[in-house]
């Protein structure tokens, strides 16, 4: 029997912790960014770049074309003159397959600003998923202090419960004594159902919660998980500098705008390069033999397209425009921050205002509760009345936990909104 007792022990100690344990607000936020499917997009990302950053190596490499032709054309050179025995007349049909390789030497800098490009592209990408992925934190706050609201709301109901079945009893002895009807019994039974049906409404909304809160941490966390109420490490400042990665995905998208106004200078820059060509064909480079040959031709080439000076003023102009956006955008996104980090600074002194107050009003309650209880115990004042004591020292209560909950969720709601982990 003791075997078995230890086996057992052994295998709840095997389970996971979160099922019936405890888990924190800091390992929901870690569980939720490793679980989300959204993560696995990182290594997608840098696989791309890796990929796109080889080919734009293999640019370098010599590159390799072949071609072939068949024509036929109305006329073709003719000599001025005629040698004596010798007929000189070119084919009309002709023929030729070529192969070419080519080997650039120099492009201006076109290769570079695609490895530039490609590198910010990238960058960008996972600044957007950073954006994406701390939008989870918000998310889980939500849930996690929600459900702290429900325990604190359930701890309160199960006092209240307890307090009106001692009431229950307590008029029961009454009736007895002819101090208490019925009526007064019905009136303390009426708000212990009621306390009944607002635990039931609680719970279920506690356990949706948590089956959220699992969805996004990929645990299971049962009703009996414990959620430990957070303490603030250190105390957060309205004041503080904003490092949210929505500054980070503007940062990079300025970047890729500045490697677009560097890649402007490649494209009107000249393309030296090697080429080698061989070809068979009729004629071939001696056009007055009407024969099939092979010949080959090599050299240096430069080709420089001035086209894309015509726009390069405007598209300067367009890059220097959608920086100033990127700019205002940001002056956007720390006005709005900062207007809400202001607001939430204010809602955390209020509530702490509020609850230097909380303790004083549970007292004065609690005293007004129990004189009420005396009161009915001599028949000066009915159950109705006391009830409604009751009720209000169960809402001092429940206001003193509320108090403390939003406290903390403003707290990490200023710490979300700065950018702190």
């Amino acid at each position: 029997m003791k075997k078995a007792f230890l086996i057992f022990s052994w295998l709840l100690c095997l389970l996971p912790e979160t099922v019936s344990g405890q888990i924190t607000l800091e390992e929901c936020l870690r569980k939720t960014r490793d679980n989300y499917p959204l993560v696995r997009q990182y290594g997608l990302v840098e696989k791309t770049k890796a990929y796109t950053l080889e080919n734009v190596v293999k640019g370098y490499l010599p590159q390799f074309s072949m071609s072939g032709k068949v024509s036929y054309q109305s006329d073709v050179t003719q000599l001025p003159f005629e040698v004596p025995g010798v007929d000189i007349t070119l084919p009309k049909d002709q023929y030729q397959v070529a192969v070419e390789m080519r080997q650039n030497l120099w492009d201006g800098g076109e290769m570079k600003m695609k490895k530039k490009r490609t590198e910010t592209e990238a960058n960008i990408e996972k600044s957007r998923l950073d954006v994406d992925m701390y939008a989870l934190n918000e998310r889980v706050n939500d849930l996690y202090f929600g459900i702290l609201l429900l325990d604190e709301q359930l701890k309160h109901n199960a006092l209240l419960q307890e307090e009106l079945e001692r009431n229950y009893k307590q008029i029961g002895a009454y009736i007895t004594n002819g101090v208490a009807n019925q009526a007064d019994l019905d009136a303390v039974k009426a708000e212990q159902l009621g306390a009944r049906q607002k635990e039931i409404e609680l719970k279920s909304s506690r356990e949706a919660y948590l089956k959220m809160l699992s969805l996004l941490t990929g645990e299971e966390l049962s009703s009996e998980t414990v959620l430990t109420k957070p303490v603030p490490e250190k105390t957060v400042s309205v004041l503080s500098e904003v490092k949210r990665p929505e500054l980070s995905l503007l940062n990079a998208q300025a970047m890729g705008l500045n490697v677009e106004r560097e890649a402007l200078n490649a494209r009107h820059m000249p393309n030296i390069g090697l080429f080698v060509q061989g070809a068979y064909g009729n004629p071939g480079l001696n056009i007055l033999k009407d024969e099939f040959s092979a010949y080959y031709v090599a050299g240096l080439r430069l080709s420089w397209n001035f086209g894309s000076l015509y726009t390069l003023k405007n598209d300067r102009k367009n890059i220097e425009n959608k920086l100033q956006r990127l700019e205002s955008n940001r002056e956007v996104f720390l006005f709005n921050t900062r207007l809400e980090m202001t607001r939430q600074d204010k809602a955390i002194t209020a509530l702490e205002e509020q609850m230097k107050e909380d303790d004083e009003i549970i007292r004065l309650r609690t005293n007004i509760r129990r004189s009420a209880e005396a009161k009915v115990a001599n028949g000066t004042l009915t159950v109705t009345e006391m009830l409604r004591e009751l009720t209000n020292e169960n809402m001092a209560r429940q206001a003193k936990s509320v108090h403390e909950i939003q406290r903390l969720q403003n707290i990490y709601q200023l710490k979300y909104n700065i950018g702190e982990e």
